[in-house]
């Protein structure tokens, strides 16, 4: 019996043992240590660019201590990717600050650089005030159209944090994402291109930025001989035995970036001859995508077995996540979701014992930010008309397996279960 095959595990390299049992052998088992420094100077050197990296509990405190750097507070509002995770976007509300959402362009699926200087130029026509900081997403991997995003924030003064989560060893003109704007935002979350178990970084500019970013990650403790706090800081560093288990992984980094441009390569391969089965690729050679997950798009007019039940049970297990879910829906219907063939085929390939999981939802479509401000590119993709690019994105978009334990045969049966999934 096939064993089910998953999205992307957590896969060790066999050396993160060393630095773990070297963590408890010398009691070093908290945020703080060798193995931190190690993990620390391992990504500067990766990095290049004579960035400093701070290792964080997750990427979203490090998306959160970079707006902070930037000085986003209360009334203050942050352009920000609207095809993304929530992680992107939440910290800019723990701040009392307002997200203005920014559609996506067709062909890399990240922010749209034309529609960030006309939200730019809008806000600040509508409020007086300069938004206090910009967020591209490289979304799957994919890096961002970050020249013109660049160009366009240093006209406008406005600094930029790269949400680099799931792009960490994307590359845009052989550069590596999170070293362009003040700050880059990395995640070693467990179904990351390298794991910590749970983890982030934040890469900073320069010394001075990364011992700000220090003492905010570390509770802002003033060098007192006793606690004395002049700011408000967060207990945001890194665990010594995590930071053990990132410096094992970092040896086997290139290995994974190459395991996964092959995976994306291989279903390429073989659906090509797929009608309306179409896999997502870099726009062009800049574009240097770790390819994270691999991306697929169903068009409309596609055939599913069973897609005439989508959408008729509720979901009572969380979806390409492991938390669950805690509050059960009444209904499985929303007013923006894929489209009833995507949702047939994720049932047909969870029942052949493979992990397939809608692109993200849109953020200006979620409930929580229903009055946030989004400015988004009516869109005509796919045969379909719709408000934005990212919500045509969303209705014909799926994630597919692609992490290290995924097989070249792995690969060969997800498209042969999706071949036989289309109705004649």
């Amino acid at each position: 019996m096939r064993n089910r095959i998953y999205l992307c595990l957590a896969h060790m390299s066999g050396n993160e043992m060393q630095y773990i049992k070297e963590a408890f052998d010398t009691n070093w088992v908290v945020p703080l240590g060798p193995n931190v420094n190690g993990f620390e100077k391992d990504l500067e050197e990766f990095c290049g660019q004579d960035k400093r990296v701070v290792a964080l509990s997750s990427g979203t405190a490090a998306v959160h201590l970079g707006l902070i750097a930037c000085g986003v507070g209360p009334g203050d509002e942050v352009l920000v990717q609207s095809f993304t995770f929530c992680a992107s976007s939440h910290p800019i509300t723990y701040l009392g600050a307002k997200p203005v959402f920014v559609d996506s362009e067709p062909d890399s699926w990240n922010m749209d650089p034309e529609l960030l200087e006309d939200a730019i130029k809008d806000r600040i026509a509508q409020t007086g005030r300069t938004p206090k900081a910009i967020v591209p997403v490289a979304l799957y991997g994919m890096p961002y159209r970050i020249d013109r995003i660049m160009e366009i924030a240093d006209r406008y003064g406005i600094p930029v944090v790269e949400d680099a989560a799931e792009g960490f060893g994307s590359r845009f003109s052989g550069q590596v994402l999170g070293t362009f704007g003040k700050y880059g935002v990395l995640s070693f979350n467990g179904n990351k291109m390298i794991t910590t178990s749970g983890g982030g970084a934040l890469i900073t500019p320069d010394e001075e930025s990364w011992r700000e970013i220090m003492m905010y990650a570390t509770q802002y403790r003033e060098s007192y001989p006793y606690y004395q706090h002049e700011k408000i800081g967060y207990n945001y560093r890194l665990s010594n035995v995590c930071a053990g288990i990132g410096r094992g992984q970092m040896t086997v980094l290139e290995d994974h970036i190459a395991h996964h441009k092959h995976v994306q390569a291989l279903y390429g391969e073989l659906l090509s001859d797929v009608p309306g089965i179409s896999v997502h690729k870099a726009p062009d050679a800049r574009f240097d995508s770790n390819f994270w997950l691999c991306t697929i798009t169903v068009d409309p007019e596609v055939r599913v077995k069973g897609q005439e039940n989508a959408y008729k049970t509720v979901v009572k297990g969380a979806v390409g996540g492991a938390a669950g879910v805690i509050h059960v829906a009444d209904s499985a219907v929303t007013d923006c979701q894929p489209n009833d063939n995507v949702e047939a085929l994720r049932v047909f390939l969870d029942a052949a014992g493979i992990e397939a999981r809608p692109v993200w939802k849109p953020m200006h479509k979620q409930p929580v930010y229903s009055g946030a401000p989004a400015y988004l590119r009516p869109a005509n993709l796919f045969g379909q008309d719709e408000p934005s690019v990212s919500e045509a994105i969303f209705k014909v978009g799926m994630c597919l397996p692609s992490g290290p334990y995924v097989t070249d045969d792995d690969i060969r049966y997800i498209v042969s279960t999706i071949k036989s999934a289309i109705a004649d």
